[in-house]
């Protein structure tokens, strides 16, 4: 892939998040959301290898699927209160198609499983991306609904994913399956936060990243991609050993 491609790509991701994090109408944010989804594929797929392509397609189905019930949950919304703003999800079925909607998004229990076959198929540079950028838009539009979501269903979700997410790592050799069920984890423990305060949800989004980004870095820099893997790490890399 030229690096022109590359870096339209890049643009168009970080346009589409913004977008959406900058919008206070439904069809805005559903449009960011499509973007971002959109952009992110060519670079998933950039390998040409099989599983590559495996990734991008459950990806691809998965978040279109959400983005559908996004735009369903808010034209019903639209049909009940007559208004398309953000921070007005009045309706009851609404507010709970969104919860789901925006669950599977991130890839909250249940609807995790497309979470750990992604990022096996993906590269660690675009897992690090997945992991971090790709949840900024969805859970902005969480935070901004906090008060209007169902409750119920995040909590039962963010629950169920911190208990999946804790057991589901246990019995993986591979590293980038141990981080996504550590992703589903916390994830999990925002979305229980956020139905107690958003800021306390955004402050721990905040340390989330902060420590998966160096981490992430360092498996790329050790070219380490198996637990066993980690036992030679001190071979290559002495001073990165003790961190990772």
């Amino acid at each position: 892939m030229s690096p022109m491609i590359t870096s339209i790509l890049i643009l168009s991701l970080a346009t589409g998040t913004i977008i959406t994090m900058a919008s206070f109408h439904w069809l805005l944010a559903w449009m960011g959301l499509e973007l971002n989804t959109l952009a992110i594929l060519p670079i998933i797929s950039k390998s040409h290898h099989p599983r590559a392509t495996e990734a991008s397609t459950k990806y691809f189905l998965t978040q279109a699927a959400a983005s559908a019930l996004i735009l369903f949950s808010s034209v019903m919304n639209a049909q009940a209160t007559g208004q398309w703003s953000i921070l007005q999800l009045e309706d009851p079925p609404a507010q709970t198609l969104l919860t789901v909607a925006l669950a599977m998004k991130l890839g909250l229990a249940p609807t995790h499983f497309w979470l750990p076959e992604v990022l096996q198929g993906s590269s660690f540079k675009t897992g690090l991306i997945i992991i971090t950028w790709q949840k900024l838009a969805p859970m902005t539009l969480l935070l901004l609904t906090w008060n209007q979501a169902s409750m119920l269903t995040l909590t039962m979700m963010g629950s169920l994913s911190v208990v999946v997410g804790g057991l589901g790592g246990l019995n993986q050799t591979q590293l980038r399956k141990v981080i996504a069920f550590s992703s589903i984890a916390h994830l999990g423990w925002m979305a229980t936060i956020v139905t107690k305060s958003n800021k306390l949800a955004l402050l721990n989004l905040t340390m989330y990243i902060l420590i998966s980004t160096p981490m992430m870095l360092s498996l790329i820099f050790s070219s380490t991609k198996t637990t066993q893997d980690l036992t030679t790490t001190w071979t290559t890399s002495p001073m990165l050993a003790p961190l990772t």
